[in-house]
């Protein structure tokens, strides 16, 4: 008994003195993160964990648009083989969009149509939505305008040249480090810190800015920043008064924040909403800005957003993704446990997908083997259909 007192002693001794380094190196976000995640049996983030955080409101309007119902809704059962990667990988929603109308749409684990999931990085492409009205309603002067404009501590050397565009575009120079697993990372403390406003305002830009695409989450949650500074309004505020009441979300959502109160919102990830109002931007930027004959961003800049900035990265453009399978001009929304809004204007097709898990990189590919599959299966199906 003797011996287990003192084993128990000095593990309480060990313990504290590490909880005591973590805040002397800065790095108390840690004790956070292994309880939101690690204390609830998880190993990464995950579709609810924004439950474990504090949270802003982004209010829906008055009057909810409904979506169209296709005449052929879900009339074509799912194939062999997208029910498989489905079950493999925890998908809880899978629709297909033809010509703005929903014409299949499936659940599972008891997922419905108003279940909120994290959207994780798709949260990128409405930020950059956000940037375009902002520029539509004046408050930013076009793609072009300096960072520095905004936040003092860029106005020097590499960092002066630095733009909006290079944010929304990831082409900044910041000296981020994107990883997903070390709890050192600046991405973990981004995700766990409490002040993400000071974190993000003591970077650096150390490359050429504008040059070529380089992702970086660190871009975007500067980019919420700047729009956040330049409207005098919460993200979630602007995001509310811009999209979601004038384009009839079917619900309120909710934007993870750093702290409560004060608290910056989570710009490069974690709008928590339902996957049919998700899927409304897909048909917003299909459709050039225009929405239930509303046009709410210019068309120019959604052309602009959906194709690719550079011609040697040709992944992606200003907030979305890019892709040419099936010798089609895909743009798509996309987030890290493969959440995907998958847009195909030529065939006025969208596909939306919200899962737990994504598949393995294809090489030479910037997307994981699921999304082909997604999208392979969704055209057997509409096929099968005909």
């Amino acid at each position: 008994m003797k011996i287990l007192k003192k084993f128990l002693r000095g593990l309480g001794i060990i313990l504290l003195l590490c909880v005591g380094l973590l805040y002397a190196f800065d790095s108390e976000y840690i004790l956070k993160g292994v309880r939101v995640v690690y204390m609830t049996g998880h190993t990464t983030a995950y579709l609810d964990d924004y439950t474990h955080f504090d949270n802003r409101t982004i209010a829906k309007g008055n009057a909810t648009i409904p979506w169209a119902i296709h005449e052929k809704y879900n009339t074509v059962k799912s194939t062999d083989r997208l029910n498989k990667i489905n079950d493999e990988l925890g998908t809880v929603a899978f629709l297909i969009i033809k010509s703005d109308s929903i014409w299949y749409e499936n659940y599972a684990e008891g997922f419905g149509t108003t279940s909120k999931t994290n959207s994780f990085s798709m949260a990128k492409s409405i930020v950059t939505a956000m940037l375009g009205k902002a520029i539509m309603d004046g408050y930013i002067k076009n793609l072009d305008q300096p960072l520095g404009d905004f936040f003092p501590e860029f106005s020097e050397g590499l960092a002066a040249k630095t733009t909006v565009g290079d944010l929304s575009s990831m082409s900044s120079g910041l000296n981020w480090v994107e990883h997903y697993t070390s709890p050192f990372s600046i991405t973990a403390k981004a995700y766990y810190d409490t002040n993400i406003r000071e974190v993000l305002l003591g970077l650096q830009v150390v490359e050429e800015p504008g040059q070529r695409f380089k992702y970086l989450s660190g871009n975007t949650q500067l980019l919420g920043m700047v729009i956040e500074k330049a409207t005098g309004k919460t993200l979630s505020q602007y995001l509310s008064e811009s999209f979601w009441a004038p384009m009839g979300m079917n619900q309120d959502a909710i934007w993870q924040l750093d702290s409560e109160d004060s608290g910056m919102e989570k710009a490069y990830c974690c709008v928590a909403s339902n996957a049919r109002d998700f899927a409304r931007f897909g048909v917003l930027f299909k459709n050039k800005g225009v929405y239930a004959g509303k046009q709410i961003l210019p068309a120019e800049f959604t052309e602009l957003a959906t194709r690719q900035r550079f011609p040697e990265d040709d992944m992606y453009g200003y907030g979305f993704w890019l892709s040419d399978h099936l010798d089609k001009k895909i743009f798509a929304m996309r987030g890290i446990l493969g959440q995907y809004v998958i847009c195909i204007p030529e065939d006025d097709v969208i596909i939306v997908r919200l899962g737990h898990n994504r598949g393995e990189f294809v090489p030479g590919e910037s997307f994981t083997n699921d999304f082909f599959v997604f999208i392979e299966e969704a055209y057997k199906m509409m096929e099968n259909a005909s």
